[in-house]
């Protein structure tokens, strides 16, 4: 059977046989990381560049550098085909390896994996997706969901908006569609949006779409009916290029479309050909590969052969988020490394290392990517708060292109909904909060 076809009930038979299991005397000595990825699925040509991510990163430190401060890394992939069943299993069979972290790679298996790792005191890194108060981190110790969330992109997004229309003033009287996944990802930006929306005066639609998301037709109907002056969407997989589609065939100024950081790559665009030509997209990181760790990935990974994906794909923008991952979670390794004079961290040492992440521009020169901004996690800021760019889609070279300067987030409007919603978390599961003071 190819692996593509495998489906949900024998990935879940694959990840029960299969071991996962290394020897303590090899744990001793060796950092272990595991990718919860999708390489099959409906998601799977978004899962794959960013799982080749995982892996290169981990192939790069081991190839140029001999691991991290001389530790190999081992690492492991757990096919979870984006099934939110599979994701838990594959968890329950790799956390007793004293993983550096979990990744969920996706919402639904964040939700459930909160309450486990908790338990188990293993850091979960949900970068840019998740649950977004997990960003507090007095009541969310174990969950780190920097550089930024979803209910601080929103705030971007309209940030953006408003500086096409003038000032934040002109927004008063303006129509603004969400165009969401019907899930609990493409659901956790619309309170921000509310919120907003009453702020500024604007007119707030929302419009959900069904998975996987190829039946749009009533959606973009309704856009047709009620002309808004700008479309925000928060899709995944083939709903990006359906929409996007859609889109066109109404005529919606694509340069009003925005689609939030999981609608911004290019495989959202490149199927809707012609008609992506002016979309546009949030991300907190630039794409391309004109930097020094596009240089290395090239000289000692695929290079050598090591490569796992194409090589004419590297700088795509969710290989490179896939790199981000890995990238945060062993700069983590290392500062608990340095603080604790280990080798090999646990979870808690690992906890202290994600909690005094700092990130400088020095950091980024030395990780090979200049030029982003620096990142700093605190004991009760998992987030950050990272800026936010806005990208476009030039369909005739096949490239975005940044077109905006770093957008600052709106922490006050963000922060207080973060901890209302830590802190009533909190009540019904009886958490008495930690004391970040």
């Amino acid at each position: 059977m190819k692996l593509r076809q495998l489906t949900a009930a024998s990935v879940i038979a694959a990840v029960l046989i299969s071991p996962f299991a290394i020897s303590q005397a090899t744990a001793a000595d060796q950092l272990y990381l595991a990718g919860l990825v999708y390489r099959t699925g409906p998601y799977a040509p978004n899962g794959t560049p960013f799982a080749n991510g995982f892996k290169d990163y981990v192939t790069l430190l081991n190839e140029r550098d001999g691991g991290l401060n001389g530790v190999k890394i081992v690492y492991e992939e757990c096919e979870t085909g984006y099934n939110t069943k599979v994701g838990v299993e594959c968890y329950e069979k790799i956390k007793g390896n004293n993983p550096l972290a979990i990744i969920p790679n996706s919402t639904g298996i964040t939700y459930q994996l909160i309450p486990k790792v908790t338990v188990d005191k293993i850091p979960l890194v949900s970068m840019g997706y998740g649950r977004t108060s997990a960003a507090v981190g007095s009541v969310f110790p174990w969950v780190f969901n920097f550089p930024t969330t979803y209910w601080s992109q929103a705030t971007a997004v309209i940030r953006y908006i408003a500086e096409q229309e003038g000032g934040f003033d002109n927004l008063k009287g303006k129509k603004i569609a969400h165009v969401y996944h019907n899930s609990a990802y493409g659901k956790e930006a619309n309170p921000t949006l509310t919120v907003l929306s009453e702020k500024y005066g604007f007119s707030l639609m929302l419009l959900a779409v069904d998975h996987p998301g190829q039946e749009q037709k009533a959606t973009w109907l309704q856009i047709r009916k009620k002309r808004p002056d700008y479309v925000f969407m928060s899709g995944w997989g083939i709903m990006n290029s359906t929409a996007i589609k859609e889109a066109a065939s109404i005529n919606f100024p694509m340069d009003k479309f925005i689609g939030n950081w999981w609608s911004g790559s290019e495989n959202d665009v490149m199927p809707a050909g012609a008609d992506a030509n002016g979309y546009k997209s949030a991300t907190f990181h630039t794409s391309g590969t004109d930097n020094p760790l596009h240089n290395d990935l090239k000289k000692h990974v695929y290079g050598k052969g090591l490569g796992a994906g194409d090589e004419n794909r590297l700088g795509e923008v969710l290989h490179i988020r896939g790199l981000l991952n890995h990238i945060f979670v062993l700069e983590a390794a290392r500062n608990a490394q340095k603080h604790f004079g280990v080798k090999v961290p646990n979870g808690e040492q690992m906890r202290w290392g994600f909690e005094n992440l700092d990130v400088t521009s020095a950091d980024w020169d030395r990780i090979g990517l200049p030029g982003f901004p620096p990142i700093k996690v605190s004991c009760n800021d998992h987030e950050g708060g990272h800026p936010v760019l806005i990208q476009q889609w030039n369909a005739n070279n096949k490239t975005w292109k940044v077109i905006s300067d770093w957008l600052p987030v709106m922490k006050d409007v963000v922060r207080p909904m973060m901890e209302a919603d830590a802190a009533k978390f909190a009540q019904e599961n009886n958490i008495t909060p930690r004391d970040c003071g």
